[in-house]
């Protein structure tokens, strides 16, 4: 299990279930002010995640966040809910992560009107970068009846202020137009959220569901309607963030042979009328070629591999060092991968090697499947 788990915040109590029923076996955690945490593993991973309600306002945000980030040290923090789109680009349901926030409420008062004075935080660029290769992945929504409602992951300015915002044409939303016009949404915690983590060097990315369009409608039954849907979307891109964060924490911390990618165990040494004992199976040359059981073979047919490697699952959890939850988990994953394997296109290799790296974190604490995995995922990472 990784240390860091990642920290998950929300104003409301909707956005709050959105993102709490996607845990398994959450529980209270209480900060020593009083603060209640529910820390949770996403269902099928070794994926923590500290969840966490702020209610609404950027100054109840801040605060609830700084003290997440004092108590838990997370790998990141995450701010999830529903926002306002200010543009009709942006569709209800669709999920908008900031690449930046404006506190859009900074400003001075002078003789000829308003000035803008803004603080501007930006979105951390791993942070970014990972979510734009999921958004061209495009397999993080939950599953819809009509493939043309799913949601689409949209990458702009957010403004964080300190008033609900539902009007087009009122003097804030003119003034918001002309000085934030490249702002796709509106809301009022991400500033604060930002600021915590600016203070306090921990990574912060805000991501928001489109629930309405900030003209009038909100609170209408259409609202109602849609804040669910938003909600939802919005935490399914967020938890599938948190798994993949986590996924690359575990890589980064494991011993360099232990990694994905090319590992032929080679020693090169470079004598000079010197005498070399070396142990191996042959030595050509100035060549050491290692025996084949100590080298990391790799399948030549991904999917007998991946079928026999459901055969060492039901061994595992025979012997007792795979418990029930993880193998039946275990075996979600190993079918689905088996079904993007078989599609045999780059997209789906890329689907299934994520889908063996989530394997893997399942079966962390079995140390032979985790290394019967490896060949694998290396494999599959070839033909993408």
């Amino acid at each position: 299990m990784p240390k860091s788990p990642v920290v998950i915040l929300t104003a409301l109590n909707l956005e709050y279930l959105s993102v709490r029923q996607r845990l398994a076996r959450p529980q209270v955690h209480r900060h020593e002010r009083g603060t209640r945490f529910e820390v949770g593993s996403v269902r099928g991973t070794s994926c923590r995640v500290a969840l966490g309600l702020t209610n609404k306002g950027n100054h109840s945000a801040a605060v609830i966040a700084e003290r997440a980030i004092q108590e838990f040290s997370p790998l990141a923090v995450l701010f999830v809910g529903v926002a306002g789109a200010l543009w009709d680009a942006t569709r209800l349901g669709d999920v908008v992560m900031a690449s930046h926030v404006y506190a859009y409420h900074g400003g001075t008062s002078e003789d000829d009107g308003l000035k803008a004075r803004p603080r501007v935080w930006e979105a951390p660029h791993g942070i970014s970068q990972l979510a734009a290769h999921l958004a061209r992945l495009n397999d993080w929504a939950d599953p819809t009846p009509d493939h043309d409602d799913e949601p689409q992951l949209r990458f702009g300015a957010i403004a964080a202020g300190e008033i609900v915002q539902n009007s087009r044409i009122s003097a804030e939303a003119k003034w918001i137009r002309q000085h934030y016009n490249d702002a796709l949404a509106i809301e009022m915690e991400a500033a604060g959220v930002a600021q915590a983590g600016h203070l306090s060097g921990a990574p912060v990315a805000i991501v928001r569901g489109i629930s309405d369009r900030a003209d009038g409608t909100k609170n209408s039954s259409e609202d109602r309607n849609w804040q669910p849907r938003a909600a939802a979307n919005a935490a399914a891109f967020a938890i599938r963030l948190a798994v993949e964060l986590v996924g690359e924490q575990e890589e980064s911390a494991m011993p360099l042979n232990d990694k994905d990618g090319p590992d032929d165990r080679c020693v090169s040494n470079t004598v000079h009328n010197s005498t070399v004992g070396i142990m191996a199976a042959t030595v050509t040359g100035s060549s050491v070629h290692m025996d084949s059981a100590s080298k990391a073979s790799r399948p030549t047919d991904l999917i007998t591999q991946l079928m026999r490697f459901r055969a060492q699952l039901e061994r595992h959890r025979t012997e007792g060092t795979l418990d029930e939850d993880s193998y039946r988990e275990a075996l979600a994953d190993l079918d689905s991968g088996l079904r993007s394997a078989g599609e045999r296109t780059s997209e789906s290799s890329k689907r299934t090697v994520m889908t063996l790296k989530r394997l893997r974190g399942l079966v962390a604490e079995c140390p032979a499947l985790v290394a019967a995995l490896a060949p694998m995922i290396a494999a599959a990472g070839e033909l993408a």
